[in-house]
Parts: C-alpha cells; sequence; structure tokens
C-alpha cells in the first residue's frame, strides 16, 4: 500500500510571535519552525499502516518553500520513505493550496492520502476535504483510527460522547485528529538515515490566490487585577462589582 501525508510546517507553538514590518504576515526572525502536531498523529498512523506490509511505503508532501526541508527531514526522521516539496509562495487560500496539491496527487496510485484534522497557525479544517473533491476520492474527517479491511477503511471518529464508525471504500482521503496512538519519536539512528532518504523538490502548480490578509492585530492587554477587600467581609462588595460593573451576573 502507497500512503501520502501532506503536511504543514507551523511556528512551534511556544515561539513568540511578533507582526512583521507589512503588518500583514508574522516577523520569521527568530521563530522555530515545527511539523503541524496534528500532521504529526497523520504521520503516525500512516507509519502505523506502512509497517503491515514490507512493500508499503509512505511519503510526505507539502507546500512550501526550499527552507520547509529541515521539517520535512524531521517527518523522514519519524520513518516515513520518501518526500516531495512542492516549491512556491503560499498564503491563507486553502483552495489554492489544495489545488497545487491535487495536481500532485492526481496521478498518484496512492491508496490513502491523509492530513492531520486543521494546521496549528491557520485552524481552517479544509484543505484535505478540498483535496478529496478536487482528486475524486471519498474522505472521512476527524479520525482518531483507522483499520484496512477488504478494500475499505473502518475509521473511528468522536461525535459528541460517542465513537461514529464510518467505512470508505479506497483509495479515499482522511484527516486525522488526536488519538489513542502518540507520534514516535525519531531516534538517532533515523536522524541520520533521514539524511540519506530522497527528498525531491519541485515547482508548484499555482492559481491565483483569492485570499489576502490585509493585517494582523496584537491581543487586546487584560485590565490589571483589583482588590475589592478580604476575607467574608469583601463578599457583598464582590458581588456588586460583579453584578453593577462587570455585567457578569
Amino acid at each position: 500500500m502507497k500512503v501520502i501525508v501532506c503536511l504543514k510546517r507551523v511556528p512551534d507553538t511556544g515561539t513568540r510571535i511578533r507582526i512583521g514590518v507589512s503588518g500583514s504576515a508574522i516577523d520569521p526572525a527568530g521563530v522555530k519552525y515545527i511539523i503541524s502536531p496534528y500532521d504529526e498523529y497523520a504521520i503516525e498512523l500512516g507509519l502505523q499502516q506502512r509497517d503491515v506490509s514490507s512493500e508499503s511505503e509512505l511519503t510526505l508532501l507539502t507546500l512550501d518553500d526550499v527552507s520547509a526541508q529541515e521539517v520535512l527531514r524531521k517527518g523522514l526522521a519519524m520513518g516515513a520513505d520518501s518526500a516531495v516539496l512542492l516549491t512556491g509562495d503560499f498564503d491563507m487560500d486553502g483552495l489554492r493550496t489544495a489545488k497545487a496539491l491535487a495536481k500532485e496527487l492526481e496521478s498518484s496510485e496512492s491508496q490513502l492520502v491523509l492530513f492531520g484534522i486543521k494546521a496549528a497557525d491557520d485552524d481552517q479544517q479544509q484543505v484535505g476535504p478540498m483535496v478529496a473533491a478536487l482528486i475524486g476520492r471519498p474522505c472521512v474527517t476527524g479520525v482518531l483510527f483507522f483499520q484496512i479491511l477488504d478494500g475499505k477503511a473502518v475509521c473511528h471518529r468522536e461525535v459528541d460522547s460517542a465513537t461514529e464508525v464510518v467505512e470508505v471504500d479506497l483509495p479515499a482521503v482522511l484527516t486525522i485528529a488526536k488519538g489513542p496512538h502518540e507520534p514516535r519519536i525519531a531516534t538517532l539512528k533515523n536522524i541520520m538515515a533521514a539524511k540519506n532518504k530522497p527528498l525531491e523538490v519541485k515547482a508548484a502548480v499555482l492559481t491565483e490566490s483569492r485570499v489576502h490578509v490585509r493585517g494582523l492585530f496584537e491581543p487586546s492587554s487584560r485590565p490589571p487585577g483589583r482588590i475589592v477587600g478580604k476575607g467574608p467581609d469583601a463578599v457583598s462588595e464582590l458581588i456588586r462589582v460583579l453584578r453593577e460593573e462587570a455585567k457578569a451576573i
């Protein structure tokens, strides 16, 4: 079985983000980039499926600039067999991204294309289903884990307080949520081996963007805290402040 995992490079969730001089993008200086965490879950489930058969393979695919090779190597160190980097300018237009990925995937013989359910930076949750529609494959979103049985993917999804089981014919596109399987940690041996794994870099086929970021803004600062009193005697004043000033009760 051939599995392709589409991933996105995002700023580390612990990185301090600053707005760039343009006012419409972040300042990349000093920003550490990682594989979007949900994409790591997709890689893990893809690796588990790949490991079922010695004839299976797992390929990583992303749209980014050439500096994204670093995070692709991290995915290769987790155990992926190869990677493809589509180079080009990318933005908030999810459909534009989906079309570029679909152009690469339309001739692919992969039985499974996996995405993280969403990216940690823009949280759009749309590229995976869009790609599925563009290449004419069924799609199941928010998959916790899945099994391949008789040419079908049996997917488990969390809905409210229950688990929904969805069966879909292969080839298919799945978007992966955080499930019971933690992404594996790359060993030193695999990190060294990843340096020699195939990583193809080629230009993406991009359409004109229809989404433009007009500006970024820092979150509003919170007003300073206020002590209304101490002990039981402060309760009545606290209730008054919450009711009359904060309008919270």
